[in-house]
């Protein structure tokens, strides 16, 4: 595969058909959210899959400061949607792309991945995510020993996976109304809220930013509680990730399976959006903090589609609650956080110990929460 020589971000397109964009490249296509009115104050950020924004931010960085080169292997452990994205931008830039996959990485994506020419290592069946994260940290531990001239990505630590956002930022401050903006989306990596939060106040632009978080999850003090359903891929963590910048938040949102799941049921029931769990937690909070402040516009971000929850959580709509009659418990300190809702004003704290990187060797040592049933 021979490398396209630019690796800055490109023009919107090199001709148009219709008024359309004719892109260069897919990842051009499918990394721009499409932007939906849900209700008067309410604007949902759709994506097909929201980390080519991350993955082609990183790879254009470290290719323009010679971190990497055309020809090189990157490798990253991934549930799916990164790597998906991972393995589009090493397509685009003449790169190898190895992928150590989760056991819960289903047989579509796997093909993807390997038509795209990336290499996949999957974890066996394991009884725990914990055991299957640890697994593939070990392997890809092992392989980096062997083949030190691969790249490790580390989408949790490093920060060159904020840079994307900032085209992102740019996209989204140019299609909505001049004025505050509420951002609400799952923390996840960090890198997608805490990227776009980051770029639109360097903008000028008032920024609220509220995080959405499972029970169970280090990053924002959970890690006591044990949803019994949970696999919220992507928006929680079992260790400290060091690309969350808890001083960008606002607020924070603590939810279960359940109440994720309500959000997702009813943002296809109402808008006729078929999108991701993360999505449906996000859509939830956003419909209760768009109520109690309605002078502000509120952004949801919809990291992906919900092809993947479609068994999981879609196949069992006729169990999802109704939204409207769902609240948070309001709570002043961690202390008094209860599941399956909680709500805390986080006003850009300080990590809680949990989630502070001692250091390299645990922050490379990742387990992530993942939300399923």
């Amino acid at each position: 595969m021979s490398p396209r020589p630019e690796v800055s971000p490109p023009a919107a397109h090199a001709g148009s058909v219709g008024g359309r964009s004719v892109h260069e490249h897919i990842t051009d296509a499918v990394k721009a959210p499409d932007l939906i009115r849900l209700d008067g104050n309410t604007v949902l950020a759709r994506f097909e899959t929201m980390k080519v924004y991350a993955a082609l931010g990183a790879v254009r960085s470290l290719l323009r400061r010679g971190r990497i080169v055309p020809g090189q292997t990157l490798i990253d452990s991934s549930s799916g949607i990164y790597a998906l994205a991972l393995a589009m931008a090493c397509h685009r830039y003449g790169l190898r792309c190895h992928i150590v996959a989760s056991t819960t990485v289903d047989s579509v994506m796997r093909a993807q991945l390997e038509i795209l020419g990336a290499t996949v290592d999957q974890m066996p069946p394991s009884q725990s995510l914990r055991l299957d994260q640890e697994r593939r940290v070990r392997h890809v531990r092992a392989l980096l020993a062997d083949r030190p001239d691969f790249h490790w990505m580390r989408q949790y630590h490093d920060a060159v996976h904020y840079e994307g956002y900032q085209e992102c930022a740019e996209l989204v401050s140019g299609a909505l109304p001049e004025g505050p903006v509420t951002v609400v989306g799952a923390v996840g990596t960090g890198a997608s809220t805490g990227g776009l939060a980051q770029a639109l106040r360097a903008s000028g632009r008032a920024v609220r930013l509220v995080g959405v978080q499972p029970f169970g999850s280090v990053t924002f003090g959970s890690e006591q509680f044990n949803d019994p359903d949970a696999i919220i891929a992507g928006i929680g963590s079992s260790i400290p990730f060091r690309n969350v910048r808890h001083e960008l938040y606002d607020t924070v949102h603590w939810l279960d399976f359940r109440h994720a799941m309500a959000g997702a049921v009813g943002l296809l029931r109402q808008h006729a959006v078929f999108a991701g769990l993360s999505t449906g937690a996000a859509h939830l909070v956003a419909s209760w903090e768009a109520a109690r402040h309605p002078e502000r516009l509120h952004l949801v971000l919809g990291a992906d589609t919900g092809h993947r929850y479609a068994e999981r959580v879609f196949s069992r709509h006729a169990e999802a609650r109704d939204m409207a009659g769902l609240r948070p418990l309001p709570i002043a300190s961690l202390a008094e956080l209860r599941p399956p809702w909680s709500v805390m004003e986080w006003a850009g704290r300080a990590a809680p110990p949990g989630a502070r990187c001692a250091d390299e060797g645990a922050a490379v040592s990742v387990s992530t929460v993942e939300l399923t049933s």
